[in-house]
Parts: structure tokens; sequence; C-alpha cells
């Protein structure tokens, strides 16, 4: 543990605490683990745009904003047209404003900050504004020029091409422009590692591997409610997609007597399409959703970073049909995670798991999950330890000696 408090500025989108998807849990998980190793913690985030939000007291609030594009209505045209004045990708634009400049240029000028976090690429340009020889640490969830590339590939219209194009390109410089301050880079994945130690000149590269917040293991008295559970932040694309693909490709493969549940934000299309299908929105509680369910799929088919839907998957003691994509970043093999990435496999998987009636092996591996979830705790906060400390007690790894696993 720190002996000495250290004090942290975190730079945000947005105020994560509520944890309505897997980008606000990974956020949250950053925070918590810094302040369950004694840092004092100052978080400065948007709030969401119409939604009633107390800030916890290490929070700081900007301002309320849009924070889904496809609620943001006449602000899009606005962010498109900053973006173009400012030279920021669009997903940068969004959040730039002078309001969240000033906050920190004031908390700067009034507080001896340790270290400052900026979270996420998108936040990139706050660099130019911190002054001062902070130590500087970039938290990164994806390498955005690929997620952004991945949509110019799949994208048949020509103005969403340029559009696309433009931001990996400057998404990219963005990136550039941080880890030329960036003291540390912070990644969820070793692939995201090695792409930024490739680019970084000066700044240690880690993986820091999350994990759901396992307080306690799943009741396994949980009833199963369901045969197949879906949970997501549907709003992203590539979560849609996956979606989508489940149910024009997955779904007619699946007997029609299984019942589905699906959970999560921004799938209200699923009311009442299918006969054997539940759409619940919002749960509290995802490890609960999951553990109702007999098996839980994960059909993510494109995107970076790791998807926390599947440590919550592997926390719920649930059988798991998924993508490998979803399983990128999860080193943890077992029979109880099953992988497919065709729509005639999947469904075969989730049937056979569906009448799988081995629960003492269920149960046993599902006690490995926990175990193996555990560990990966106890090292996420120990890796931060080491960082707030300056330590470097890492082994380093042969792909790149600046990247630390």
């Amino acid at each position: 543990m720190v002996t000495q408090v250290t004090k942290v500025l975190f730079l945000t989108a947005l105020l994560p605490n509520q944890k309505r998807g897997g980008g606000e849990v990974a956020s949250q998980n950053f925070i918590d683990g810094l302040r369950q190793n004694g840092c004092q913690v100052s978080v400065v985030g948007y709030t969401r745009k119409g939604e009633a939000y107390e800030p916890e007291p290490y929070e700081i609030a900007v301002e309320e904003r849009y924070i889904e594009t496809s609620k943001a209505k006449a602000y899009t045209a606005l962010w498109f047209v900053l973006s173009i004045f400012t030279g920021l990708p669009f997903s940068a634009a969004k959040y730039y404003s002078r309001a969240y400049i000033n906050l920190v240029k004031s908390l700067l000028t009034l507080n001896q900050f340790d270290i400052v976090f900026i979270e996420r690429s998108q936040l990139a340009w706050l660099v130019r504004f911190l002054g001062g020889n902070y130590k500087v640490i970039f938290i990164t969830h994806n390498i955005e020029r690929d997620v952004y590339l991945s949509h110019y590939d799949t994208s048949d219209s020509p103005w969403k091409k340029w559009l696309y194009a433009r931001e990996a390109r400057l998404i990219e410089e963005l990136e550039l422009e941080v880890l030329d301050r960036a003291t540390e880079v912070w990644t969820l994945t070793d692939h995201d590692a090695s792409y930024f130690a490739k680019l970084s000149e000066r700044g240690i590269v880690k993986t820091l591997g999350l994990s759901p917040a396992i307080h306690q293991q799943v009741n396994r008295t949980i009833e199963k409610k369901f045969d197949i559970g879906l949970i997501g932040s549907w709003t992203w694309k590539f979560n849609e997609d996956g979606l989508r693909w489940f149910f024009e490709s997955v779904y007619p493969e699946l007997p029609s007597h299984l019942t589905i549940h699906v959970a999560g934000k921004g799938a209200e299309w699923l009311h009442n399409k299918y006969s054997n299908v539940q759409y619940e929105g919002f749960v509290p509680d995802a490890q609960v959703f999951m553990a109702q369910a007999r098996v839980v799929a994960l059909p993510t088919l494109a995107g970076g970073g790791i998807q926390v839907k599947a440590l919550d998957a592997l926390a719920s003691g649930s059988a798991i049909v998924a993508t490998p994509t979803c399983m990128r970043g999860i080193s943890f093999n077992s029979a109880m995670v099953k992988v497919a990435d065709n729509p005639e496999d999947f469904a075969a998987l989730l049937f056979s798991e569906v009448n799988n009636q081995n629960t003492k092996t269920a149960e046993d591996t599902a006690a490995m999950a926990f175990e193996w979830l555990k560990s990966r705790k106890e090292k996420f906060l120990y890796d931060i330890a080491c960082s707030v400390r300056g330590a470097n007690s890492y082994a380093m790894t042969s792909v790149d000696q600046k990247v630390v696993s």
C-alpha cells in the first residue's frame, strides 16, 4: 500500500460512478483502484444532459452534456463545426469546452497534485493546458485509430468513409501529442500496449488487467429464470452490430422454445419483436442478470480493448458462449467458456449449454473463474500501487522494452 497520500487529478469525459456501461465501469475501476491505494482523487468530468446526478464528494462536474451522439440532436452539427475550426476529431470536439479548460486550470492553480490522469484519447487535447511538471498518466481503453479505420472499412457511404478516415488520422495525431508528454500509458490489453509502446518515446507502457466488482462471489443459489441472456450498452455501434448479428444470423438457428432476455440501454427495437424474447432495458446489477441465465451470449464482432461484460459473465458463474473478439485480453481458459465466430456454431453451442445438466462441473469451473478474477483484481491494485509509488517492479517483455505487463 502507498504510505503517503498522493494527490491525483483524474480527467475523464463522463463522471462514471453510475456505471451505465462497460466504459464507465472500466473508468470507475481505475478510480476505485487509486482510492483503495490511499490516493486522494479528484475526478473531473461531465454529467449526462437531462439526468439528475448528485456527484460524489470526490467528483467535480464540469457541466451537463450530451454523451451519446444519437441523442445530441442539433449539438451534433455544432460539434462538427467546432471540429473543423479546431482541427480536432469529431469525437474529441464533442467534449471540448472552455468550461472544462477553465476548471482544470483553476484546480491546478489551487491544488498541488502529484499525478494528472488523462483518460481516453478524446480528452488528449487537455494536455495542452496542464503546464507545470506533473507526472502525466494517459489511460486508453482502445486503439481509437483502429476503431475508426474499422468503421471506414465496413462503410459503403463515401461521406462516412471520408469522416471515418479524417477521424482516424486526427485521433492518432492527438494520441501522439499526449504520448509526447505522458510519463506512463495504461492500456487494457497487451495488444494495445504493444501498439502504444512503438509510438511512445519516453513513457512506460503498461497493461492493467481490469476486473469486475467482485466483492463477494455471486450467490450460486440464484434461480435460473431464462435460457439465454445478453447484456451490453447497445448504443455503442460495435455492441449494436453484434446484437443485430445475433438476431439476424444466430437466432434463426435456435429452437423457438428457448427463452431469451436482453438487458442494457439502446435495444428498444426488440420490444415485442420476437415471442420468446424479453427486453429488460437497464438492469441495476449485470452479474445478477447474467447469473439468472442458463447461458450468457456475448456476440461482439469488432472493436478494441477489453469487454467488461465478459469479465462480469465470468463472475456470474453462468456458462458463456462468446465470439473470439469478445474474449480478447482475457487469459482464463475453462469449460465454462465456449467460443464460436459463425452463426451455426454459435447457436449449436448455446443450445448445448442450455441443456447441460452437469451442475457439479459448472460449480467447480465457476469457483475457478472467481479465484482467477480475485487474483486479477489483486494484481490490478498492485500494478496501480507500483505506478503511484513511482516504482517499476515488472519484467520487461520481449515484444518491446517499453512494454510492462
